[in-house]
């Protein structure tokens, strides 16, 4: 890994970096499906499907293809057709999609490495500039921000929604440096996608970093963090200001 001291922005992106999607999704998901489908249903084999169908309908909507609520009718029609529940109308979807997203949004939380990250953030004597860069519509997920608590620690957020373009391309991230007052150069951006986060903030001029939490093998060159924890130490950041961390 190689460090870089000259960060005065940091980015982060939202899901699966800070907020826990997959096990909210998965919780959400298990409730929901339970109330329409009984055990003739291979219900951990309609889970992979309906995370398939989501990374599906996600790049549509980001795409321009289909509007936000278009990919969550999407989502629940396609699947509920394959495991033979019915052809279901745009009425009957978004109505299941209600249920889901109430179980959803119940299910938020932040990975535990966010805290420490932020904290030893918030210390330092020069504090860097603090924000999150992410796809999907930007009421939602400010509101995700909101409910876990970043709301105040991460007072930036420039969704994909409102700039018109959206990860990997590099106007979303030039957008989201130009909110900060920053040069591409001075800001680093963080994701759990090696390809979509970090290879592509790179390739746009910004300090792309890896979070692999998952130990996966890091392409040659990539900066790379097994833990936001191990964050502030890559970009040049020592331990809080007055007093060491946590």
């Amino acid at each position: 890994m190689t460090r870089n001291r000259n960060v005065e922005g940091l980015l982060f992106d939202l899901d699966g970096t800070l907020l826990d999607h997959d096990t909210a999704a998965t919780t959400a998901f298990t409730a929901a499906l339970t109330g329409v489908a009984g055990a003739d249903v291979d219900h951990e084999a309609a889970r992979r499907r309906w995370s398939e169908l989501e990374h599906h309908a996600m790049d549509r909507y980001l795409a321009g293809e289909l509007t936000f609520t278009g990919q969550r009718r999407l989502r629940v029609t396609t699947l509920f057709a394959e495991l033979g529940l019915g052809s279901w109308d745009d009425t009957e979807a978004d109505t299941w999609f209600a249920g889901y997203l109430r179980h959803y949004e119940a299910a938020w939380h932040a990975f535990p490495d966010v805290a420490p990250c932020l904290a030893v953030l918030a210390g330092q004597a020069v504090r860097p500039q603090l924000g999150v860069l992410t796809n999907g519509d930007a009421a939602q997920q400010r509101d995700k921000l909101r409910r876990i608590g970043l709301g105040t620690a991460l007072p930036v957020l420039v969704a994909s929604s409102e700039v018109g373009v959206a990860k990997p391309r590099a106007e979303i991230f030039h957008a989201a440096c130009a909110v900060l007052g920053l040069p591409p150069g001075r800001v680093a951006y963080v994701g759990d996608r090696h390809d979509v986060d970090a290879a592509a903030a790179n390739a746009a001029g910004l300090y792309g970093v890896w979070l692999n939490r998952a130990g996966a093998p890091v392409p040659a060159g990539l900066p790379a963090v097994r833990s936001l924890e191990e964050l502030p130490a890559l970009l040049g950041f020592g331990q809080p200001y007055g007093g060491a961390a946590g």
